[in-house]
């Protein structure tokens, strides 16, 4: 039952885009179209799983272990820019097209603060391995779907006619607020 909890919580409650504003940068920049948008959320699950897991890993192995608490957050990044060069090492093989499509927003995920705060809060809320893991991969399906839903709406407000004061990212931000807010509605849920 906890998993259950756990899965919808960080899917619709506790989003980790439109609740917690984390990993607001490829949310805005990769969101243009779907199919690029579904390519960058299974690039940040990947990415978000295992580097949950080496990082739960490291903190009680070694961190943990050698007292070394303070060099969480370094370490963190480090395994995770580490991660992130092997998916795109991967996906250059794998999948060019979806390579070239990702383009710049591939190298953010380095810098998407939604995995390093994944990392973190699974330490933080004191979840075992495979908990971590549970949220770790329903954060990711949650991020993935506030990505491919904002990109379905971009999508279909490219085929309308929108002030030429709001076209563009000022559009965009208000629709990912109006987006924020319908999730809200899910806060009674859980």
């Amino acid at each position: 039952m906890e998993y259950i909890l756990i899965f919808i919580s960080a899917i619709f409650v506790n989003n980790i885009v439109l609740s917690q504003f984390l990993g607001i940068c490829p949310f805005l920049g990769v969101s243009k179209k779907v199919d690029t948008a579904l390519g960058m959320s299974a690039a940040v699950a990947f990415v978000l799983t295992i580097a949950t897991i080496v990082t739960f890993l490291i903190q009680k192995f070694v961190l943990d272990a050698f007292d070394l608490g303070y060099l969480q957050t370094i370490t963190f990044i480090l395994v995770i820019a580490a991660l992130v060069q092997m998916v795109e090492i991967v996906l250059k093989k794998v999948s060019p097209a979806l390579y070239q499509a990702l383009g710049v927003f591939l190298p953010l995920i380095t810098t998407n603060c939604c995995i390093l705060g994944v990392a973190i809060l699974v330490i933080q809320k004191d979840y075992d391995l495979l908990t971590g893991v549970v949220y770790a991969i329903s954060t990711a399906l949650g991020f993935g779907l506030a990505l491919t839903l904002f990109a379905g709406l971009r999508e279909q407000m490219s085929l309308v006619n929108v002030p030429k004061g709001m076209q563009g990212t000022p559009i965009a931000l208000i629709t990912a607020g109006l987006l924020a807010m319908a999730f809200m509605g899910f806060s009674g849920v859980v």
